[in-house]
């Protein structure tokens, strides 16, 4: 059975991150997708100049239509906007009894912050103890601690300790932030640690990896893998769109990852 999975997230018109890339690298990983959008934004891959959040009873009209007739099997959670619009999907999601994938967008790849900082409190208390695993980046895992970002695999470790601490199942800690020629991400549940290594490609096109990335776990989670299986694939699927990247040519700026590369979409627009 194909897993349906529900992204909830805001829309990047330029089709690398956001809604755009969840419905992509969702549909690359065999699952059905659905979409609930938390706000438009008018960016490209040099930035955001506009953003229009949904207003909260829209947005949980979106999620009550789906629930009301749409079995779902997993639910990935990214760009949220305000603490309004964090509350009302919390609230919209208790109970949905599937994995929930908590991407917690923060900062565009441009440097534009998507979420107001006086919401990250929002998130960390009302959406953190609902996620079956939450998946930040190095910046993100800070901004939620309130604490320096993390510089070596230690800070890594100790942080994702002190994000379980906040309630969520899990932690799926990216690492890209660091230096070297390996990208460590670490996975972290109360039990275990588990590190996923892949190589560290020179490109500049990484637009939306963390939107592409979490919806890519999702649709393993919703398929019935366990987590360090899904993990692994979502982490060997994000790597191979990044080593893709370079066969699209979109934009003048951070262009986005190949959502579609395993199956021959798009060989080369380069020219």
């Amino acid at each position: 059975m194909t897993p349906n999975i529900l992204s909830i997230a805001g829309s990047d018109p330029s089709g690398g991150a956001g809604i755009q890339a969840d419905i992509k690298a969702i549909s690359a990983n065999g699952g059905y997708a659905m979409a609930v959008i938390t706000a438009l934004t008018a960016q490209n891959t040099r930035g955001v100049s506009a953003v229009h959040l949904t207003p909260p009873e829209i947005v949980a009209a979106q999620i009550r239509a789906i629930r009301e007739d749409i079995a779902v099997h997993a639910v990935k959670i990214g760009m949220l906007g305000d603490a309004e619009i964090t509350a009302c999907v919390a609230r919209e999601i208790a109970g949905i009894g599937c994995p929930v994938v908590l991407d917690p967008v923060m900062v565009a790849k441009g440097g534009d912050r998507l979420l107001d900082a006086a919401s990250v409190g929002a998130l960390r208390d009302s959406l953190l103890p609902l996620a079956s695993v939450v998946t930040p980046n190095l910046p993100e895992a800070a901004d939620l601690l309130d604490r320096p970002e993390a510089k070596c695999r230690d800070d890594m470790q100790a942080q994702a300790r002190a994000l379980l601490a906040l309630g969520p199942a899990a932690v799926l800690l990216k690492g890209g932030h660091l230096a070297g020629e390996v990208s460590d991400d670490l996975l972290a549940t109360r039990e275990t640690e588990t590190w996923l290594s892949g190589p560290r490609i020179a490109t500049g096109n990484t637009h939306g990896t963390g939107c592409t990335l979490s919806s890519a776990l999702a649709a393993q989670l919703g398929a019935g893998l366990p987590l360090a299986e899904a993990a692994t694939e979502a982490k060997r699927y994000i790597t191979g769109a990044i080593a893709a990247a370079d066969r699209l040519a979109v934009g003048s700026g951070h262009g986005p990852v190949h959502h579609f590369h395993a199956v021959g979409w798009g060989e080369d627009q380069r020219g």
